[in-house]
């Protein structure tokens, strides 16, 4: 029990190893080891780096937390049982797992007769051995073992006798940890719930049972919730459900499912709190968009489209909301749309910091406007920023950075060059100034894009630090054929922060160019915001 006297659930993480199985994904060394760090600062009791001796990367990783240890999380090597008829004490295999150096190991072996005569063609009783010889060997060299049964529930189900079997031998081995894994992902939570109660009441009183669940039925986090109703205390997954086909149970919904649902201690509150920002951190360093619909860290958890629900979350958070979505670093949202009403624009505007009512004959306007500029084909729930700008057009506080004259674009299409080299000229106003600039790029937005920096930023410095991160476009009727209406989103960043903008013509490279622009307007916004903000904070001081 915990000081709070809350029971404890010990979350294993196993993204570096289980995780990176998912295809498409891909990381170095280096990533392990931003990853191993943010995990550990989350608070995660036990984090499985690989498997040492599979790659050159696995055992870089593992040498490295050696000279340089994570401070709260144990590092977990990963290994099978030893080969058919060898012994543990000659497997090369295992002396790698001894030179990484972990206190624990993780040991999977087979429980599902049909794997043993049929994956490792050997007898059943050479499996327990190889079992039992392998955990023994570990234990005789210092080693804390995790048993991780591998297709339990196949297994159990096919031939419940011989499954209990290789549990007993593997506690008699030594294993401080028996883990049911789902490998298929096949099972339901009534058969795991059923299942790990016949595990609990027959294994040795004190045996500490741990879940592994694939998410080939999308019931992994339901099937580790339910394992541990029927008496697991430890859960393995992966961050935002990372893994092989389907994946795994995904950590950033089970971790807040059972603390703050079900009641149990997994991680400190104040780490919590850091669940989303992890989520996002794990997907930009292996270099997959976040999902923005996943529950508790996803973009959109929290946020709220429809009028009636956000007049309601405006009177009453928990309206519409299971928990606040600051317990796990979240925050609301309210998008604007063609399905907003009047509370939804003054719950917006408040979140840009200004203050409108009602009674307020602009709030109606942009309303309007809105409604008016999605019917032509703009999205604002996924370009806040240009909204805030069309908010400020209508309340008459838009500053005008710069103003746009005309551009021009070429494009070498010759043959035989893999990229299609292009060719921007613009024309800028700024402060009562024309400026004339040119500049290439690889195509025709980059062009664009590059010859406006270009021009602008001998007055606006900052502009240096700005990035365009991302660029979509969407063909809205495509049945119009090459006079169909495009929508360019832009999303662009300065380090600390992201923000999209959206643009919309029959043009998609005037579309692409007014996305472009309301980035370089926004991003010019919210830096003379950041100096009045730290210039206030330099005359309190003073």
């Amino acid at each position: 029990m915990t000081a709070n006297n809350a029971p404890q659930i010990w979350i294993y993480d196993t993204t570096l190893r289980d995780g990176t199985q998912r295809e498409g994904l891909s990381v170095s060394m280096e990533d392990k080891l931003h990853i191993a760090r943010r995990l550990d600062k989350l608070g995660v009791p036990f984090i499985e780096g690989g498997w040492p001796g599979a790659n050159p990367k696995d055992v870089q990783f593992f040498w490295q937390l050696q000279e340089e240890p994570l401070q709260q999380s144990e590092v977990v090597a990963f290994c099978s049982t030893r080969r058919p008829n060898t012994t543990a004490a000659s497997e090369p295999m295992l002396q790698a797992i001894l030179a990484a150096g972990t206190r624990w190991v993780t040991v999977f072996g087979k429980s599902w007769d049909l794997h043993v005569t049929e994956g490792l063609k050997t007898t059943l009783n050479e499996n327990l051995e190889m079992i039992r010889d392998t955990i023994e060997y570990l234990r005789s060299s210092g080693r804390r073992v995790i048993y991780d049964a591998e297709h339990w529930f196949d297994g159990y189900k096919q031939n419940p006798d011989y499954a209990l079997q290789t549990l007993e031998v593997a506690i008699a081995a030594g294993a401080e940890w028996i883990v049911l894994c789902d490998t298929n992902g096949g099972t339901l939570p009534q058969e795991v719930s059923q299942i790990v109660a016949n595990v609990v009441d027959s294994v040795p009183q004190g045996t500490q049972i741990g879940i592994h669940t694939h998410n080939d039925s999308e019931l992994a986090v339901a099937n580790a919730l339910a394992a541990v109703m029927a008496g697991a205390t430890m859960v393995q997954g992966t961050m935002n459900g990372y893994g092989e086909r389907c994946g795994n149970a995904n950590l950033c919904s089970l971790i807040p499912n059972l603390q703050l649902k079900l009641g149990y201690q997994c991680i400190e509150a104040h780490q919590l709190s850091q669940l989303a920002e992890t989520s996002r951190f794990v997907s930009e360093v292996v270099n997959l968009a976040p999902d923005e619909h996943a529950p508790f860290v996803g973009r959109s958890a929290f946020a709220h489209k429809g009028g009636i629900h956000v007049s309601a979350v405006e009177r009453n958070p928990l309206t519409y909301e299971h928990i606040e979505p600051e317990l796990v670093g979240n925050r609301r949202r309210i998008v604007i749309s063609e399905q907003s009403g009047v509370s939804n624009v003054i719950a917006k505007a408040r979140s840009f910091g200004v203050e409108l009512d009602k009674h307020n004959p602009a709030t109606r306007q942009i309303l309007e406007r809105l409604k008016e500029l999605e019917g032509e084909g703009y999205q604002f729930e996924a370009a806040e920023a240009s909204f805030e700008l069309l908010m400020r057009s209508a309340l008459g506080n838009r500053q005008q950075f710069f103003a746009i004259k005309g551009f021009q674009v070429h494009c070498d299409l010759a043959k035989g060059k893999e990229n299609t080299n292009a060719l921007a000229t613009v024309k800028v106003a700024v402060s009562d100034k024309d400026i004339l600039e040119v500049a290439e790029g690889n195509g025709p937005v980059a062009a664009l894009d590059a010859a406006l920096r270009k021009a602008l930023v001998n007055f606006y410095p900052q502009i240096a630090s700005f990035e365009l991160t991302d660029y979509k476009v969407r063909i809205l009727n495509g049945h119009t054929g090459t006079a169909a209406i495009t929508r360019a989103l832009v999303e662009s960043g300065n380090g600390h922060q992201r923000w999209t903008t959206v643009g919309v013509s029959t043009n998609i490279l005037e579309a692409s160019y007014q996305a472009v622009v309301e980035g370089l307007e926004y991003g010019l916004l919210l830096h003379e915001q950041a100096q009045a903000a730290l210039s206030t904070s330099i005359e309190n001081r003073e």
